[in-house]
């Protein structure tokens, strides 16, 4: 009986101490995700990466925004929406105790503002990633002089942007012609 208590005395306590002391979490551990809106771009690659739909972007024209929202209670911590940013603005937190008493509390929203075309003043896109297209697009060029001249390009809405492409010199291209009175 001796020789049993004094092994048990050297096994230690086997379990931990979590309510009343803090739980340390093993490095890799997935909690909850956060999202840091200065780095976000509002690209939407976290949204459609996500497979149990927590994360939604909503656009809306008349306001002027896109709003990037997480529902906690739908996420299942797999770690996707982290691995697509390309810009490493969301990732998986420490932080695993999420209960909470008002449903509204599971809900984390950012607002973003858009870019509105220069040419017929529809939103296109949000105004951080053109910002961040026309710096990788300088960078890559290695033309910090015609910065002006990209992002004058980038503020043109898609169809616009096909428009002046195809005109040349104030022709317009016939095919595309077509298409429009179509």
């Amino acid at each position: 009986m001796l020789k049993l208590l004094k092994t048990i005395l050297r096994a230690g306590e086997p379990t931990v101490k979590y309510p009343f002391a803090p739980l340390e979490v093993c490095p890799g551990f997935r909690g909850k995700p956060e999202l840091d809106p200065q780095q976000c771009i509002a690209c939407g690659a976290c949204t459609t990466a996500c497979p149990a739909n927590a994360l939604t972007l909503e656009t809306d024209a008349g306001e002027n925004s896109r709003v990037w929202q997480l529902f906690i209670g739908r996420c299942i911590y797999c770690g996707r929406c982290e691995e697509v940013c390309p810009t490493r603005a969301i990732r998986l937190s420490e932080e695993f105790e999420l209960a909470v008493t008002n449903k509204a509390d599971l809900y984390v929203r950012a607002t973003f503002r858009l870019q509105h075309c220069s040419e017929c003043g529809v939103p296109f896109a949000p105004e951080k990633s053109v910002a961040l297209a026309v710096e990788l697009l300088a960078l890559n060029q290695n033309a910090p002089h015609q910065l002006e001249n990209l992002r004058a390009q980038a503020c043109l809405c898609p169809a616009c942007r096909r428009r002046a492409a195809l005109e040349h010199r104030g022709s317009v291209n016939v095919h595309y012609y077509l298409k429009e009175q179509a």
